[in-house]
């Protein structure tokens, strides 16, 4: 029976190498949008004098709400592959990159809200500059999706400060959290 639990143990714990081909996955749409990107720049780019300033700062928006996004699959595929796939020998070992092994899957949670609270930030904005083209209740749903984002990003925040410092309480544990 023993050899059997052994069994068990060694494909489930294998089975985290199956998230390689989601990060994979997630590397190869981040190449997609990064040529999403680069044709909306070149839009941006001819339009440069025959746009008006309305129209240029919500090209603008458009462009740094692409840049969060692909922020946002980059730290999820290097954090994500971290905490549970395998660590980053080589560039940690190399100082490529600093944060490395500090982002744990609570901080990953908190940076992820984060990021979705400023990208709904940026889409609200770019609708309240075009409000003429929607009405009331759809302006009114926009902001209150927004808020809950907010209220969401708060909410994990405080768990997560919470969760640290109960963690930190124990008996034999640093205050610095995880490692």
């Amino acid at each position: 029976m023993k050899g059997l639990e052994l069994l068990v143990e060694r494909i489930i714990i294998s089975s985290r190498w199956l998230l390689v081909i989601f990060y994979i996955g997630l590397a190869v749409a981040l190449g997609i949008y990064a040529i999403s990107f680069g044709y909306k720049l070149a839009k941006v780019a001819l339009s440069i004098f025959s746009a008006d300033e309305s129209d240029m700062i919500l090209s603008m928006l458009s462009l740094i709400d692409a840049a969060l996004v692909a922020s946002l699959i980059v730290m999820v595929m290097i954090s994500g592959y971290e905490n549970f796939v395998s660590r980053f020998d080589e560039a940690e070992k190399n100082g490529e990159i600093s944060f490395l092994g500090k982002l744990d899957s609570g901080s990953l949670k908190i940076k992820v809200a984060s990021s979705i609270v400023a990208i709904s930030s940026i889409h609200l904005l770019q609708v309240f500059l075009n409000a003429d083209r929607y009405d009331g209740g759809k302006l009114l749903w926009l902001t209150v999706i927004h808020l809950t984002f907010v209220g969401s990003a708060v909410m994990l925040g405080y768990l997560e400060t919470l969760m640290r410092r109960a963690r930190s309480d124990r008996p034999g544990s640093s205050s610095i959290g995880p490692s």
